[in-house]
């Protein structure tokens, strides 16, 4: 294990080892950009320390050996009273989680550094501040004191001096805090303030590698599905300071604007700040338009470096920077967080530009991103006509309705437990606020700006955000904010608009955004790329009128027993459950028939020629019927029995485990004629579209399947209902049959079933919950602790379990084609909108996956990016198998390039002559051009004399050769020669 690297050591593709952040560092110092130099301690490092509890042996070594590096380089001395370096320590996962984790800066100094530093830049000011920040951070981040204890003495100190910004504060103003921010650390701990600065380095790493898990970083992780990773890296970067005065300052800037996508170089400033100032949204900072007024030159080489990086990565940047006395730093370049519609423009502009393929713009969008791009607006007329309160930065577009709420966890525990819509207010949001904004409807604060927290977090999770309202007063624990004099409190109603950055009091109502230019065009290349087709979830022709808009290829999954809801369906179908006999059945189903009829019929013209696959009944019958006792009664005088004939049977049908109970194809063959009534619908509404000239393959599908007698048995009473109609009407019909796999044992038999079944449906959601044993209505109550305790890594029965139930499935594919090769196959389950799943539904072999119309977008993308993926994996293996091969002796290599030379230059010239006759050329010719190219090779190969001399010989000879073997070749072309003859002259394809 190599435990550092410095900076310009490793390069951007290194991420995994040395997290996003180092990676990035290495790669800016190597392309010149002006960054503070520094290393990275790697992932692997973080992950030892994790499981082992303990740093490698060599590390303490390492960190000495790489300080000294860096103190070269700046020309100080870590710890050195009269000129002293400090540093940063920042985290720096493979993945970006901004705030999640910590960092430190100004590390390096005590109180004896601080005077150094003072009379080193002779600003007594400058060096408090930094001194005065550092304890602040550390007693946080590292000894674990709550940041309010610190910010509680700094707030008093400005009131009692009458001041509103931490820059109005003197020399001595900042070194009675500092006293008091020790103070505050030995009264919390019981130990003063460590002045030891490699004591301090070494609790900095600690702290920063034990952020790996600490609650929100947890959080983010599965929040944002991000897993697999080793850990963070944590990079030891030399400070440069944006807190030295008029000519200092620091910022973020990202390449285009990340709300938009618009190509406008975007972001922010402060003058005399460090970086945290900006992200932590303490004061609101000015745009980067101003910059260019005050600082020109500045301005003009960030647009350099930013257009040189965005070209580089092929990406939107997002960059750290710092002006110290007027000169510039790249403290971090990534990958910018976007909003789903900037992540569409900028993938589709960067085509237009020359930067990415088209196949590189579909790898760029994350597919779970699009679903943001289908969150309400605000309604146009009735958002006119409503008045606005407050207005601030427009951080994150869509829209949120929702009651005002102003703590993370009650937001929180109110969407969770009470499924209330809520906006989450606060006078600046951190980290910890992560799982209230995650609830949230939107996210409003009254400081910060454009890439505040708030403004970041809220981008990366699709959430409206408002950030900066300086409009508003905000009274967190008092329950309330001012706009005005009028008073907004907790549980009132508001509504924002995040593209305008506007607030409204009152609840307005939201229409679906509409998805076209770009979209369109991104959507066009996935569907180029991919091999899946993808359906839809779907019941009603509502439904399907969605998902043929949102790029449907018809539905996967229609299910019956959602239709007998209806208005009077249900009674229809509670007599048909009541009635004592077979025939009173059929009478009761009789009158649902044509009702099921026009609502097949209704599917079948949406999906023009499309297939639907529709499920016969599934669910057991209790649920059909009432159980409220006022409901019993009700429903008894409807259907005109008496309430205890109505209980009796509800009792009758009651069961303990209804999900493994009389459902699914278990119904149908205790009562067939459910099954011939929805075959009878299913075939004649077909039909109806037939006589009509329109193509229709409709596919029934039989659930629950266990085994091949069920399905046989019942494939026989479809198959007798669907011949007899389609004789009697004496029309042309094809139909499917076939099932859904969600039982394990149907995967595993599925060889079996298959010689009947010409289609195979994964209904993932019921084959998770038998293959884990977990029921989906009660695992709310201990998978979250599953998750928390990296017990597993995601919900199951939201991303597939691949190595699980991914293995039923894969077996049921193999088996099901062994025996039918043929047979069409699908998933149907929710995971079929899921990216991960979809992708590894293409890796089996599936035809097609089928999710609620919402999803298809992600689908597509996610299924093109599957296609993409796999071709650069086959090519990265290529390349590791030629690069594994073992190297030939260079005499011996040359020389076989020579003759391959030699023989390449008669066949194009063979070819030449067969194809074009007329343009012949002489033996001369093809001699003459046949030993310069050959000596041409010989050349680059650095063949000595002797050996030149030996392939001039060889030369000779060969090229006589092809000289002859051209004029046959021409004279056979001039008698037109056969076939046979022509394909031995072409070069054989590669």
């Amino acid at each position: 294990m190599k435990p550092i690297y410095m900076f310009g050591k490793g390069n951007k593709d290194m991420k995994g080892l040395l997290g996003g952040k180092g990676a990035n560092l290495a790669e800016m110092t190597s392309l010149g950009l002006p960054v503070p130099f520094g290393f990275t301690i790697t992932t692997e490092v973080c992950e030892y320390y994790t499981k082992e509890g303990k740093y490698p042996e060599t590390l303490e070594a390492e960190i000495g050996a790489s300080l000294a590096k860096v103190e070269k380089k700046m020309g100080m001395k870590f710890g050195d009273a009269d000129n002293p370096l400090l540093f940063s320590v920042r985290s720096g996962a493979a993945v970006s989680m901004p705030g999640m984790m910590d960092t430190i800066l100004n590390l390096g100094l005590n109180d004896k550094t601080v005077e150094g530093l003072s009379k080193k830049t002779d600003n007594p000011r400058f060096a408090w501040d930094s001194y005065r920040r550092f304890i602040q951070m550390f007693g946080n981040v590292v000894m674990e004191i709550p940041s309010s204890n610190f910010e509680r003495i700094l707030e008093n100190a400005k009131h009692t001096k009458g001041i509103e910004y931490d820059t109005e504060l003197d020399t001595d103003d900042l070194q009675a805090i500092v006293e008091e921010y020790k103070r505050l650390i030995f009264r919390k701990k019981g130990k003063k303030f460590p002045q030891d600065t490699m004591e301090q380095l070494h609790m900095a790493i600690n702290a920063v590698f034990g952020s790996w898990n600490n609650e929100r970083a947890i959080l983010y992780r599965r929040l944002n599905s991000i897993t697999g990773l080793n850990g963070t890296a944590v990079n030891v970067q030399a400070m440069v300071f944006g807190n030295m005065g008029d000519k200092s300052g620091t910022g973020v800037a990202f390449s285009r604007n990340p709300s938009t996508g618009e190509n406008i170089f975007y972001g922010e400033y402060l003058i005399n700040a460090q970086g945290e100032d900006v992200v932590a949204g303490i004061r609101t900072p000015k745009p980067l338009s101003e910059l260019k007024k005050a600082m020109p030159e500045i301005y003009g080489k960030l647009v350099s470096f930013k257009d040189k990086l965005e070209t580089h990565y092929k990406d939107m940047q997002d960059m750290e920077f710092t002006i110290q006395r007027g000169k510039l730093y790249f403290l971090q370049t990534r990958n910018g967080k976007r909003t789903a519609a900037a992540a569409v423009k900028i993938a589709v502009d960067m085509v237009g530009e020359g930067l990415l393929t088209q196949e590189q713009a579909v790898m760029n969008v994350n597919p779970n991103q699009l679903n943001h791009l289908l969150h309400p607006q605000l309604d146009p007329l009735a958002k006119s006509k409503a008045d606005t309160i407050a207005t601030g930065l427009p951080a994150s577009p869509g829209a949120a309705v929702g009651e005002v709420v102003f703590d993370a966890k009650k937001a929180h525990e109110l969407v969770e437990q009470e499924k209330r819509d809520v906006i989450l207010v606060r006078t600046e949001t951190s980290p910890e606020d992560l799982i209230g904004m995650n609830a949230a409807q939107g996210i409003l604060t009254a400081r910060g700006g454009m890439t505040s927290h708030a403004a970041v977090v809220a981008r990366g999770m699709g959430k409206c955000c408002v950030a900066g309202c300086q409009d508003i007063t905000v009274h967190e624990k008092d329950g309330h904010f001012m706009v005005g004099n009028m008073r907004v409190s907790e549980g009132d109603t508001i509504s924002m608009d995040g593209a305008e950055g506007k607030v409204y009091l009152g609840a307005i109502p939201t229409t679906n955004a509409d998805l076209s230019g770009d979209f369109t065009k991104l959507m066009q290349w996935a569907d180029e790329a991919r091999a899946l087709r993808v359906r839809a979830n779907a019941d009603t022709p509502h439904d399907a009128e969605v998902a043929r808009k949102f790029g449907a290829e018809g539905i996967g999954l229609c299910r019956t027993e959602h239709m007998f809801f209806e208005g009077d369906r249900i009674n229809m179908m509670r007599e048909m459950i009541l009635a004592p006999d077979k025939e009173s059945r059929k009478k009761a189903l009789a009158k649902l028939l044509p009702l099921q009829q026009g609502d097949f019929k209704g599917l079948f013209d949406v999906m023009q020629g499309y297939p639907v696959t529709i499920r016969m009944l599934d669910p057991p019958l209790h649920e059909f019927l009432p159980h409220a006792e006022d409901d019993v009664k009700a429903v008894a005088g409807e259907l005109g029995v008496s309430v205890d004939e109505l209980k009796e049977k509800i009792e009758s049908l009651h069961e303990t485990n209804p999900m493994l109970g009389h459902r699914g194809c278990r119904l149908a063959i205790t009562f067939p004629e459910i099954a011939e009534m929805q075959t009878e619908a299913i075939i004649r509404a077909a039909i109806e579209v037939r006589k009509d000239g329109r193509e229709i393959v409709p596919e029934i599908m039989i659930p629950l399947v266990a085994n091949i007698n069920e399905f046989s048995y019942l494939k026989e009473i479809v198959t007798r209902v669907a011949d007899r109609i389609i004789n009697d009407e004496g029309i042309d019909l094809v139909y499917m049959v076939g099932t859904m796999i969600e039982v394990p044992r149907a995967a595993l038999t599925a060889d079996d079933i298959a010689r009947e079944a010409e289609f195979f449906s994964f209904g993932t959601n019921d084959l998770t919950q038998m293959a884990l044993g977990f029921s989906r209505d009660d695992m709310n109550k201990f998978v979250p602790d599953y998750l928390a305790k990296n017990l597993m890594e995601h919900d199951p029965f939201e991303v597939l379990d691949q190595t699980g139930v991914g293995q039923l499935m894969k077996i049921a594919v193999e088996k099901g084609r062994q025996t039918r090769p043929d047979i069409t196959l699908g998933i149907c389950g929710e995971h079929g909108g899921d990216p991960e799943s979809v992708k590894f539904c293409h890796y089996v072999g599936m035809d097609y996956v089928s999710c609620s119309p919402y999803r298809l977008p992600i689908a597509r993308l996610a299924a093109a990016q599957a296609v993409i993926e796999e071709a650069e994996a086959m090519k990265a293996e290529k390349a590791a198998a030629r690069a594994a091969r073992p190297a030939k002796p260079k005499a011996k290599t040359a020389k076989k390039a020579a003759k391959k030379t030699v023989k390449r230059v008669a066949k194009k010239t063979t070819k030449k002559a067969v194809k074009a006759p007329k343009a012949k050329r002489s033996a001369k010719t093809v001699k003459k051009t046949a030993k310069k190219k050959t000596v041409k090779k010989v050349a680059k190969k650095k063949i000595t004399k002797k050996k030149v001399v030996k392939k001039k010989i060889t030369k000779k000879k060969t090229a006589k050769k092809t000289a002859k073997t051209t004029k046959r070749s021409t004279k056979a072309a001039k008698k037109k020669t056969t076939k046979k003859t022509v394909k031995k002259t072409k070069r054989p394809r590669r």
